[in-house]
């Protein structure tokens, strides 16, 4: 047989995931000319891009263009699309290894953190990711509930998703009605009775981990005023001192744009958006229906550990928020997969320049990660380049030593003819793009970026089953 990776016989590979950390893992195999691959990309939705979809904000449309890169790796013939198909339940891992020499997971990080504290289970409380997967129109969260009838909510977090979910529950109808949101989250936030928004961070602005953009942004809503308390805007001698010593120029830039909001005035709007720094939640408390009606909170204080880490320890002082509704955005973590092996306490797919191990170190020979799943959520959505990049040299690498699987078939016609005899709703990309043009011609028609369908069902009859 011929050498692995040529003409006579390809590297075949299986993508399990199609966000970012996928379509970047394609485009680098693409960079390799000397290694002839066919990939197979897994999504377990009818729609591809991960959560360029269903996680960037509606109201950031330019972050969204990354897909047109990925749409011109999915134009070479080298790459299928096996939409509506799981792991785990249409293929495992036994399939895929008598049908691909390797097979990489990029299924990112799709739960999120608990806060660990009492009266998190309320009705009421809620991951700041269902609530962005709902309002992306996601069609695992579509049929969520969210109580938007109360007048006043906490986000507990200071990063970008947090920052996302506040800026959404400030905007207009007006605002909200030119994005690509799903239609029923449109409606409702349209009767929306929220009018003030809480975020909380237990570290003061020079540790926030939101981006300059976004938080700048806050300040542009058009019926909404921010507000931070002037005490917490300061910042304390140990935070000057190690961002003067880091050189973190976004860090000085956030603290720029949250002191200049301390010192705003107030005009009238009828929303208000605060901003809290070094806060925590120590209770949420219900009322006697068994929902979410005030957070109790502690005042921290900056302190350094043992090893030099700036951190928040709490004081004696608390206080009490009067909000009606609870999102934690405090990190986030993979799913585990079956047969694959997971590090339960940081959340990923344990590995080594992206080749899978066990817990004891093992290399697991033919298995990799890329994206969130490998690393953890950090970074932005570029990130995942250079992450997929470190992984697809693993596997080219491994892919010249003879460190595959050995496929018993590996034509490329023999896993389509697996899929559809497992899943016949199979969606291929030339199916996605049937459904892309009919969505993108709905928001034409409304004279919005798309309107998206949010359920499987609507999703194949557009493709006439």
């Amino acid at each position: 047989m011929a050498q692995l990776g040529t003409t006579g016989n390809p590297l075949r590979v299986a993508i399990i995931g199609s966000g970012p950390a996928g379509f970047y893992t394609v485009s680098n195999f693409l960079k390799h000319e000397d290694m002839v691959v066919e990939m197979d990309m897994y999504e377990r939705l009818p729609t591809p891009f991960g959560l360029v979809r269903a996680g960037v904000a509606p109201d950031h449309q330019k972050y969204k263009t990354v897909t047109k890169g990925y749409d011109k790796s999915a134009n070479v013939s080298s790459f299928r699309f096996f939409g509506n198909v799981e792991y785990g339940k249409h293929v495992k891992l036994e399939d895929l290894q008598r049908y691909y020499h390797q097979v990489i997971f990029a299924t990112g990080a799709q739960s999120d953190r608990s806060l660990g504290i009492p009266g998190e289970d309320l009705k009421g409380s809620h991951s700041a990711t269902d609530f962005v997967a709902w309002y992306n129109g996601h069609p695992d969260y579509a049929d969520y509930q969210f109580d938007l009838g109360c007048e006043a909510v906490a986000i507990v977090g200071l990063g970008n998703v947090a920052v996302d979910v506040a800026r959404i529950l400030c905007k207009t109808p007006d605002e909200l009605g030119a994005t690509d949101m799903a239609d029923y989250a449109v409606e409702a936030l349209r009767h929306s009775q929220v009018k003030t928004v809480y975020i909380l961070g237990r570290r003061g602005p020079a540790q926030a981990a939101f981006t300059p953009p976004e938080i700048r942004e806050m300040g542009e809503l058009e019926d909404a005023d921010v507000h931070v308390p002037r005490d917490e805007a300061e910042l304390d001698t140990l935070s000057r001192e190690a961002m003067e010593a880091s050189g973190d120029r976004n860090a000085v830039k956030n603290v720029q744009a949250i002191q200049e909001y301390a010192q705003r005035e107030t005009q009238g709007k009828n929303k208000q958006l605060i901003i809290r720094f070094l806060v925590s939640p120590v209770e949420i408390i219900g009322d006697d229906q068994g929902r979410v009606s005030a957070m109790k909170i502690v005042r921290n204080e900056i302190s350094r550990d043992d090893k030099g880490r700036i951190g928040a320890r709490p004081t004696e002082q608390t206080e009490t928020l009067p909000v009606g509704l609870v999102f934690r955005s405090v990190g986030y973590r993979g799913v585990p997969l079956p047969e694959i092996p997971f590090d339960e306490s940081a959340g990923t797919i344990p590995n080594v320049s992206g080749r899978v191990t066990d817990l004891a170190g093992t290399v697991q020979e033919g298995i990799y990660v890329a994206g969130w799943i490998k690393r953890g959520p950090s970074g932005v959505i570029g990130t995942n380049k250079v992450d997929a990049k470190d992984t697809v040299e693993s596997m080219v690498e491994d892919a010249k030593a003879g460190k595959t699987f050995s496929p018993e078939k590996s034509g490329v016609d023999d896993a389509l003819a697996l899929v559809r005899s497992r899943q016949p709703d199979l969606v291929t990309y030339s199916d996605w793009r049937k459904i892309d043009e009919v969505e993108l011609e709905r928001g034409r028609e409304s004279k919005r970026p798309r309107v998206k369908f949010t359920n499987v069902p609507d999703f194949l009859s557009v493709l006439e089953r």
